[in-house]
């Protein structure tokens, strides 16, 4: 399923990257790019399992493997960094609490400046891929505690 949903993916941005050859390149419009076969995707790390493994990745863009590591911290761009940063993770990222329909008036930070990591099952998120700038939705599932690195989360890739 993860192979079918990468191609499609891929597809998709080939497409989308075909289209865009008739617009301006002097504008600067944020590709939000729809979902194939859906809108709604669901990334899954367990806990205690190998973040350096690609299962334990969601590997959005050739620019962000979102993971998280086994040592009770947030989590990072496997794809840039080794482990987390307070300050920076996932480094490639920038976050907000919302959606992406009212994204033009969200303050979007660094993700633990966004919300507490423990406390972000549930909320509404909204995540800016800045190399690629893309936005896409994004609501955590669970987050486990006692060190083991586990999460999930559901993404939209939006269109509008």
């Amino acid at each position: 399923m993860k192979y079918l949903f990468k191609v499609t993916l891929l597809l998709s941005i080939l497409f989308y990257a075909c289209e865009s050859d008739s617009v301006d390149p002097n504008t600067s419009t944020p590709a939000i790019l729809p979902a194939p076969g859906g809108n709604q995707i669901t990334f899954t790390k367990a806990g205690n399992t190998d973040p350096n493994d690609a299962a334990n990745q969601d590997r959005i863009t050739d620019n962000v493997w979102i993971t998280r590591g086994n040592d009770g911290g947030q989590i990072f761009n496997i794809k840039t960094n080794s482990s987390y940063s307070k300050n920076s993770s996932p480094v490639g990222t920038e976050w907000a609490v919302g959606t992406v329909d009212n994204k033009d008036n969200l303050t979007f930070t660094p993700f633990r400046t966004a919300v507490k990591p423990k406390d972000v099952v549930g909320q509404n998120l909204v995540v800016h891929l800045i190399a690629d700038d893309m936005y896409l939705n994004v609501k955590f599932t669970s987050w486990s505690s006692n060190k083991s690195g586990g999460f999930s989360y559901i993404r939209d890739i939006v269109s509008q």
